[in-house]
């Protein structure tokens, strides 16, 4: 199994409107197919409005095979217009999951 953190370094106050987002955005991912299991997470210590999408997937295979169906959902392109103006930086962690 693989773990998929996308971290989201939020501009100041936007952290409940792009929540909503990645909430949204998970959900397009469901009705498109994807077979992931996913969580979204706030920051409580560290940097301030960090929000990250994770994800488990049983392969980065599984995950490559199936993220251009979600991604190209025009659903998901709309709401992902949304996320970018509301985000400072970000970047992607991939681990495998041990136990």
């Amino acid at each position: 199994m693989i773990l998929i953190r996308n971290v989201f370094q939020l501009k100041f106050g936007k952290a409940r409107e792009a929540v909503a987002l990645v909430k949204e955005a998970a959900a397009i991912q469901k009705r498109a197919g994807a077979n992931f299991s996913a969580r979204i997470l706030t920051d409580i210590t560290g940097p301030f409005y960090t929000v990250v999408l994770e994800l488990t997937v049983p392969s980065l295979a599984a995950f490559e095979a199936e993220a251009p169906r979600y991604m190209g959902d025009k659903d998901f392109q709309a709401n992902y217009q949304k996320l970018v103006p509301l985000v400072e930086s970000g970047h992607r962690e991939i681990f495998t999951i041990v136990e």
